[in-house]
């Protein structure tokens, strides 16, 4: 039976336990290990004490009492408070992987500081190859949109390629337009846009789909990704992630299981599968849950629409001001035709479902797919919506009814706010009803969307409970209505986010579950408005330090 979040439906496997022969077949040594701390939560009670064999939780309580029992060892834990791994339920961990070895615009002040940034990358990684970037954002820039002429002159004949804050939108100079050939008389494809100037020339900037024709060339980093990924899962680890749905590419999937076979892999990854990788993933007869406790198979991910940043999303209302493209709507990236064929192939296939819908009514046509899949084949996959920022409250409801989880990201909402009382004021909308959500009985998961948002988790956790930035705007919180506790924030970034990734066996200190936590300097719980300052000082991975800093 499927083990639900708020813990009315639950299955988790008799714990493990692991043995050790010591001087012959006769003798068998129980290896357990007493992790005490001063003020340990479970995800149900505080305690003080976790007794681990193999791996997994045996036992919780009072620490002398445990100690009493046959214990191997017992380890101390440092800081304020010990709470349940956290798990990031929507990463791109391979994309954060790149951004090392990336020109970084973010933060610029206009398109000629971040062209001035793109000069100095080149004169210190010289050669002729595609070069990659981002993270640009328009919305500071005064709504002014880049063009490729800013860029030709720093760049020449070499083709760059910046991604924006939101990575929805691409600037890209007229080298690197030739590359994929897209000149005066390409016409814009099916769900994206190739912005053109007051004179009918294309600007660079593509919008969705139209970024598509860069994702053909092929990134020569297979033989360093693995690397890149393993440090990026250290910096994971550091800010107390156990564990992420990690939602790039096919080749993501390759370094993650190369690591895993070289025994680096330190944390749980369920890797879930792009659209364009689904014959591949069918073909190998991957169905979701499968793998072991280090490696599962996740959900498909498609998308539906684009972003509030781009003015992409689709929306049922125009957005303030705009007669653009669709009418101001944002831009639909599957019709619903398509929605339910690709949803239905997946489940079918045993492949749960993960769409990407950010407007209102995006995430009204996912979910008519959805019920339409649901009802046609009977199955229980745990079907997600990926950000749910904007939705019609019938909608909330409805995804309730049919255990569509949310997987939101709660920084897009501190960093997005003001774009959203200008783009979407008046709008019959809930915008990231996280309270909303929850009181309507939908599943809950939570992450960063990293790199597009900060992937350390306290910051996710202080936005949850504040709706405020980390300077304490906007005073009281934007829609403070729609704040959740903290407890139910954890859980959110906890248990929700692994019963979305379908992993039964994590998300709480209980026992049978599998040992993933961290200790954290700051008490979370006691003093919400400060998690931002925490700071992760030991990180648990199956009952191994995986971190201590």
């Amino acid at each position: 039976m499927n083990q639900r979040p708020d813990g009315r439906r639950r299955r988790c496997r008799p714990p493990a336990r692991a043995v050790r022969r010591v001087g012959g077949p006769h003798y068998i040594v129980r290896v357990s290990t007493l992790w005490r701390g001063e003020k340990i939560w479970t995800g149900t009670e505080f305690v003080t004490g976790v007794l681990v064999e193999a791996g997994r939780v045996v036992a919780t309580g009072d620490a002398e009492s445990l100690a009493a029992q046959t214990v191997s060892q017992i380890e101390t834990l440092p800081g304020a408070l010990v709470v349940p791994g956290l798990h990031d339920a929507h990463i791109h961990a391979a994309s954060l992987a790149r951004v090392r070895t990336e020109v970084d615009v973010r933060g610029c002040a206009d398109e000629f500081e971040a062209a001035e940034r793109v000069a100095r990358f080149l004169a210190a990684n010289p050669g002729t190859g595609l070069v990659w970037g981002g993270a640009w954002d328009a919305n500071q820039w005064g709504g002014r949109q880049p063009h490729r002429r800013t860029l030709d002159v720093v760049t020449g004949p070499r083709p760059v390629v910046l991604a924006s804050a939101d990575y929805h939108s691409l600037w890209a100079n007229s080298a690197a337009l030739r590359l994929v050939g897209y000149g005066p008389e390409t016409t814009d494809p099916a769900g994206g846009r190739l912005e053109r100037d007051a004179d009918g020339e294309l600007t660079g900037v593509l919008r969705e789909t139209a970024c598509t024709a860069f994702d053909d060339l092929p990134i020569d980093d297979a033989d360093a990704l693995p690397g890149l990924m393993a440090q990026t899962i250290d910096d994971l680890l550091a800010v107390g992630l156990t564990g992420i749905t990690e939602i790039d590419h096919e080749d993501a999937h390759v370094a993650l299981r190369a690591l895993h076979e070289q025994g680096a892999l330190k944390m749980r990854v369920s890797k879930a599968i792009r659209h364009e990788d689904l014959p591949l993933a069918m073909q190998q007869g991957r169905r979701t849950g499968e793998g072991d406790d280090w490696i599962r198979v996740g959900p498909l991910k498609l998308f539906a629409d684009g972003a509030l940043g781009s003015h992409t999303c689709h929306m049922t209302e125009a957005f303030a001001g705009e007669d653009g493209h669709d009418g101001g709507h944002g831009v639909p990236t599957l019709t619903q035709e398509q929605l339910k064929v690709y949803t239905e192939l997946a489940v079918r296939a045993g492949i749960a479902v993960a769409t990407h819908a950010i407007g209102d009514r995006a995430a009204t046509e996912v979910l008519d797919a959805y019920e339409h899949v649901l009802g046609a084949t009977g199955s229980d996959l745990r079907l997600r919506i990926e950000h749910a920022q904007h939705l019609r409250r019938a909608d909330l409801a409805r995804m309730a009814r049919l255990g569509v989880v949310g997987s939101m990201q709660p920084v897009h909402c501190t960093t997005d706010f003001e774009l959203v009382d200008a783009l979407l004021d008046g709008h019959d909308i809930v915008s990231y009803g996280w309270r909303s959500a929850l009181d309507a009985g939908v599943p809950l998961a939570f992450g960063s969307d990293a790199p597009v948002e900060d992937p350390n988790p306290f910051v996710a956790l202080h936005a949850a409970v504040t709706r405020q930035r980390v300077d304490g705007t906007p005073a009281g919180g934007w829609q403070p209505h729609e704040r959740v506790s903290m407890i139910e924030a954890l859980a959110a970034h906890s248990r929700g986010a692994a019963y979305a990734a379908g992993w039964d066996d994590v998300g709480t200190l209980t026992p049978g579950m599998l040992a993933d936590f961290v200790a954290v300097d700051t008490d979370l719980i006691a003093t919400p408005e400060r998690a931002h300052e925490a700071r992760a000082l030991t990180t648990v991975v199956g009952g191994q330090v995986r971190f201590s800093g």
